[in-house]
């Protein structure tokens, strides 16, 4: 059981770690030849032979975009950053074509999200709970990359009201805010700003009062639980102070 649920954490493993950056950042939207370039990077489940959700680099109405799209497919699109821990706000434009109607992000069967936008922490594991933390040595040996010890992803999600919170169904190192709710509105930009230091202390504030570093922000979709299709696009990433 240990073992399986460890799995869950290599979704969000990231490469080394990027220079400590100072705010604001705006995180580029590169790409060659429509593929999201250096130091974007795909990530997945270990030997992953589910299909991975593809991104690509588009323009949208005039906004330069990730295009997200998830057919039975999991995937998360990893950029590594060192923000200093203290305080940060991101702000972002994401927009909905299809969504994942049979979503329910309370049960393993339909933890399934059309978009999300994650920011991982580098975390202390000392203040993680024990058997989390158990978990988390597991997944961590398996894996040159950094595992994080929390993570938090704002969702767009068809079902769940918006301000809804509560831990991803697999493991509790993952913790979601659903920031839009519903099927509508589709096929228009849609401008988000969170404060990711009080979105934290609300979700892991048991675990530390303060919100520690930023090491990365991640662009993921997945549909392979309720075995769906979503598309979104998302882009204007910044982090600022």
């Amino acid at each position: 059981m240990l073992q399986r649920l460890a799995l869950a954490l290599f979704a969000v493993a990231l490469p080394a770690l990027a220079c400590a950056e100072t705010l604001p950042f705006p995180i580029p939207i590169v790409g060659e030849g429509g593929k999201p370039a250096a130091p974007w990077r795909v990530a997945g489940l270990p030997q992953q032979t589910k299909p991975f959700t593809q991104f690509s680099v588009v323009e949208v109405d005039g906004v330069r975009a990730l295009r997200v799209e998830a057919k039975e497919s999991y995937g998360n699109l990893v950029y590594p950053v060192r923000i200093a821990s203290g305080s940060a706000q991101l702000a972002w434009q994401w927009r909905m074509e299809k969504p994942i109607e049979a979503s329910d992000l309370r049960t393993r069967a339909g933890d399934d999200t059309a978009v999300k936008v994650c920011v991982f922490f580098d975390h202390s594991i000392e203040n993680v709970p024990f058997a989390d933390r158990q978990i988390l040595r597991i997944a961590r040996s398996k894996t040159p990359d950094t595992v994080p010890a929390a993570t938090v992803c704002y969702v767009w999600d068809a079902n769940l009201p918006a301000g809804t919170t509560l831990d991803n169904a697999f493991t509790r190192r993952m913790r979601y805010v659903v920031v839009r709710s519903g099927i509508t509105p589709l096929r228009q930009w849609m401008s988000e700003r969170r404060d990711v230091a009080a979105d934290f202390v609300k979700l892991f504030g048991g675990e530390s009062p303060t919100m520690p570093p930023i090491i990365a922000i991640a662009i993921g979709a997945d549909a392979d639980n309720t075995h769906g299709q979503s598309l979104a696009y998302v882009g204007g990433l910044v982090l600022e102070p």
